[in-house]
């Protein structure tokens, strides 16, 4: 059963135009979910949040600076997109606040083709909106997934 969703602001920002108090709590909720919850040591802060092309797409209730969800959009060297990073705090999960972020992502990448690294059990998440897996299953970090791309 799905819970009611609560009112949340979407919000995109360039990597280089983030706040202190913005890149701090979106690395919080990323370090909540990856490195705490799903007990993944690695290196979230890869030197990408605050490059040139960098975009960060959040929820947050109004009113706060705390995201609810999140996702990071990468533009790389090759032309492609990568999406990656999408969290939903523990106790806004089951609203429907990832495919929110999906889709306004899918607004920014258009017609460019795009990449993403999905933990396997939401493969079938991406692949609504058009996502197909190409390779086998790999490990990262202890967690199966699938390499996924878009070519509209």
């Amino acid at each position: 059963m799905r819970t009611t969703q609560f009112p949340a602001t979407l919000r995109r920002q360039w990597g280089l135009d983030l706040s202190p108090a913005q890149l701090y709590a979106i690395l919080r909720l990323r370090q909540d979910v990856f490195v705490v919850e799903q007990n993944c040591v690695y290196a979230d802060v890869d030197g990408r949040d605050l490059e040139q092309g960098t975009r960060h797409f959040w929820l947050e209730t109004e009113g706060t600076l705390e995201p609810l969800a999140y996702l990071r959009l990468l533009e790389e060297p090759d032309g492609t997109f990568r999406v990656g990073r999408v969290a939903t705090a523990r106790m806004a999960r089951g609203r429907g606040y990832s495919r929110r972020l999906m889709q306004a992502a899918l607004v920014d990448i258009g017609t460019t083709p795009s990449v993403l690294d999905a933990q396997t059990y939401v493969a079938d998440f991406y692949a609504s909106f058009g996502f197909v897996a190409e390779g086998t299953e790999f490990i990262e970090d202890g967690i199966p997934h699938l390499r996924m791309r878009r070519s509209p």
